[in-house]
């Protein structure tokens, strides 16, 4: 018997980047996921750039979350370990269930490039309302590595032997 195979579909993306020393003209890791997310056939809902301020993080955030026209969120910035760096605190609270293996996995990438300094990265995913949220370094290659290794074959329904795609069909969409 042949398995099925889900055809490719796009899907809406809203993209926040945090930094408290970027301005628009700056944020290059953005642009990365704006361009490798159109590339791929998905379109840019939304694109927001803040400062690492854990309330307005949280609001713009849980805004998209509540749209029901946004599947999923890519930020980059705020995961590192220093003490201003509170993405993960912001955004980890609004998940429904978090995706455990995203950080993990992304670590483990980012040790070929980075050694020990790999375990400071906070990177995590989850699932909140039915939409993927994926937290990323702010960094231009650690978006790329988190794209191309980890989020975009997830966001790719043809992807077997299972993706995220089903996961962001929200009940009133049926």
């Amino acid at each position: 018997m042949a398995k099925c195979v889900m055809p490719f579909r796009p899907l809406t993306i809203a993209v926040l980047t945090v930094s408290d020393s970027r301005g628009p003209d700056e944020d290059s890791s953005g642009d990365y996921l704006c361009s490798a997310l159109t590339t791929a056939g998905h379109q840019l809902a939304e694109r927001a750039l803040l400062p690492n301020d854990m309330y307005r993080l949280r609001a713009v955030v849980s805004a998209w979350i509540a749209s029901p026209s946004i599947e999923v969120v890519l930020v980059n910035g705020g995961t590192g370990f220093y003490e201003h760096n509170r993405t993960p605190e912001a955004l980890g609270v609004l998940f429904d269930r978090p995706i455990e293996g995203f950080g993990e996995l992304f670590r483990q990438l980012s040790f070929a490039e980075l050694g020990s300094a790999s375990l400071q990265s906070r990177a995590l995913a989850g699932l909140a309302n039915h939409t993927a949220i994926f937290c990323l370094p702010g960094s231009t290659g650690a978006c790329r590595l988190g794209w191309e290794q980890l989020i975009a074959p997830q966001l790719d329904a043809s992807t077997r032997p299972c993706n995220l795609v089903g996961h962001l069909v929200r009940k009133e969409a049926l």
